[in-house]
């Protein structure tokens, strides 16, 4: 499926349409260039998921989360600075992946072999108008 975004003003319809696309599941890794809209498009989605939190960045964190209006957590985890893949055991990983809560990641690449088979794999390309274009399977 392909969804394309031409400008922050698409990004609500964008959100809820990736929602519906993945059904039942709740692990998404996101994959694109550094300014591509990784965060941006997180955001939009949390927004969609009735986030009362403010959605930030976790680059220097690693993991953020936020609050439902109904209570429930979101995860947010950047493993951009994150050098070794045994690093992210430290922070528990596998229970993000493992548990009933949405859980959104950006620079999935050093942990690929640890994602679960039902993970929503998003790839955001950029044009040269600065739209973008969310390839998802």
């Amino acid at each position: 499926m392909k969804i394309i975004i031409k400008d922050k003003r698409h990004l609500p319809v964008a959100a809820r349409q990736l929602l519906k696309y993945s059904g039942e599941k709740k692990i998404f890794a996101f994959y694109g260039s550094m300014g591509a809209g990784k965060t941006t498009i997180i955001k939009a989605i949390c927004e969609s998921l009735d986030a009362i939190d403010i959605v930030s960045s976790p680059t220097f964190t690693l993991v953020n989360e936020y609050k439902t209006s109904s209570g429930d957590s979101l995860f947010h985890i950047d493993f951009y600075r994150i050098k070794k893949q045994e690093e992210v055991y430290d922070f528990g990983l596998e229970e993000y992946l493992t548990g009933d809560s949405y859980c959104f990641m950006e620079w999935p690449e050093l942990i690929e072999e640890l994602l679960p088979p039902e993970t929503v794999i998003v790839r955001i390309s950029v044009d040269n108008n600065e739209q973008r274009t969310l390839s998802i399977t």
